[in-house]
């Protein structure tokens, strides 16, 4: 049979193709690209390319990749914050690397993290007053940085945290930066600003892991955080990970354990002040489960309404907004043949915003998540899928929706009304600081 139509898309400009039009706006460009058609050709800094907005072909290329689809190289900044991290490394090396990290973050040890969600998140509740003014970006930030510190290192000192989390921020905002602009053609070996940046970033981030995995090694080694966790793990020949790899699989954590969980909570109150209708039936779970008492891991079960508003938020403002594959021999597309080398995009911004999975695509509905099942597999796919899907999926579910349950309980969040804008960088966040106002229910 005939392969589906793959449209034409926008002419792009010599040597740069459709690049300049892609780093003004991404998310624009991607959603242009979807409306004109479910496969479309498009230019990368001169190379080809395809967008895929159709739910079977975002599946045919989480599903393929390692077999007909690698993984790009998603550039220097990229590489240098993450290192070969399992979310990097591919092959045989990714495959040892997983089965050594999975076993950190199961079902059974992300209920042992439960209770510190839930710790950090009533400490921050007791500290919020009634009419204090916030920036509920900081506060999130904070809130999921010191999670994340507890629990992948064991520490909580302040300086651990927020020496982290500033460089983790620099890092961000220039992986970002260079992968929408001219560094995304630019050859490794050409110095910028940005790239200095990013280095220096990196450069403590490094030492502040190398200084705690010294404190474990030295320490007791039956510790309940990941860290301890990947310093025992063995892969089937019984070696462990070098001092390289745990470097680069605590910095893949803490991205995920923190920036994801923080961008999301960031949008669920943007989102929330704007729909006193959704707040209100949040409250009504809320004081039906918990009553007066702040929530376990047990709860997270039924807490069905408060999992659709962290669904929901990453539906509109998905944390991770595009992902890609490079073509490898017998790479096809919605039944055409794909050449080596094609690079192909895929954007949860644009798929979960089309009308055709989610009626009102623009419009915050918790509920659709409850009575609406026949929303296609890979319509939403804010984790990725396939054999590389996100392995932090059930702990970053699980550390939204405790926290949002810990604060929602005893608060509501007047977000000021202007617009927040979504800026992509290596994760959605918003433009500028989110200032609100603190009332108690």
């Amino acid at each position: 049979m005939p392969g589906k139509e793959i449209t034409p898309g926008p002419r792009g400009v010599p040597l740069l193709g459709n690049l300049p039009e892609f780093g003004k706006d991404p998310l624009a460009f991607f959603e242009k690209l979807r409306a004109q058609g479910d496969v479309v050709s498009w230019q990368f800094g001169g190379k080809p390319s395809l967008f895929i907005a159709h739910p079977d072909q975002v599946g045919e290329l989480l599903t393929e990749v390692e077999r007909t689809f690698d993984q790009p190289d998603l550039g220097i900044a990229f590489r240098t914050l993450l290192g070969n991290g399992v979310v990097v490394a591919k092959g045989p090396d990714w495959r040892r690397k997983r089965s050594l990290v999975q076993p950190s973050v199961r079902p059974k040890q992300v209920r042992s993290y439960a209770a510190t969600m839930t710790e950090c998140a009533v400490d921050l509740a007791d500290r919020w007053k009634p009419n204090q003014r916030i920036d509920i970006k900081r506060e999130m930030a904070a809130l999921t940085q010191l999670i994340a510190v507890r629990t992948i290192f064991g520490v909580d000192t302040a300086a651990d945290a927020g020496a982290i989390g500033r460089a983790m921020d620099v890092a961000q905002q220039e992986i970002g930066a260079e992968f929408s602009g001219l560094g995304a053609v630019l050859p490794d070996w050409l110095p910028t600003p940005g790239r200095a940046r990013i280095k220096r970033a990196t450069e403590v981030i490094d030492a502040e892991v190398s200084r705690v995995v010294a404190r474990h090694r030295d320490g007791d080694t039956d510790r309940p955080d990941l860290l301890s966790r990947l310093l025992t793990a063995q892969d089937e020949t019984g070696a462990h990970l070098s001092d390289q790899e745990i470097r680069d699989e605590t910095v893949t954590l803490y991205i995920g354990g923190h920036e994801t969980t923080s961008s999301t909570l960031i949008w669920s109150w943007y989102l929330l002040s704007r729909s006193p209708e959704v707040q209100d039936a949040l409250w009504s779970e809320l004081d039906e489960v918990l009553g007066d008492r702040d929530p376990t891991f047990d709860d997270f079960a039924h807490l069905t309404y408060t999992q659709s508003v962290v669904k929901e938020t990453l539906r509109l403002y998905p944390t991770i907004w595009l992902l890609t594959g490079i073509a490898k021999e017998g790479a096809q597309i919605a039944g055409n043949p794909v050449p080596v080398g094609t690079r192909v995009w895929s954007s949860q911004w644009a798929t979960h915003r089309d009308a055709r999975w989610f009626p009102e695509p623009e419009r915050f509905r918790p509920e659709r998540w409850q009575s609406e099942n026949d929303i296609p597999e890979y319509a939403w796919f804010p984790f990725g899928g396939g054999p590389r899907v996100c392995l932090g999926t059930r702990f970053a579910m699980v550390e939204a929706v405790l926290i949002l349950a810990v604060l929602a309980r005893r608060y509501r969040l007047a977000v000021d009304p202007a617009e927040i804008r979504p800026v992509p960088s290596l994760t959605l966040q918003p433009d500028r600081e989110v200032l609100a106002t603190v009332e108690a229910r």
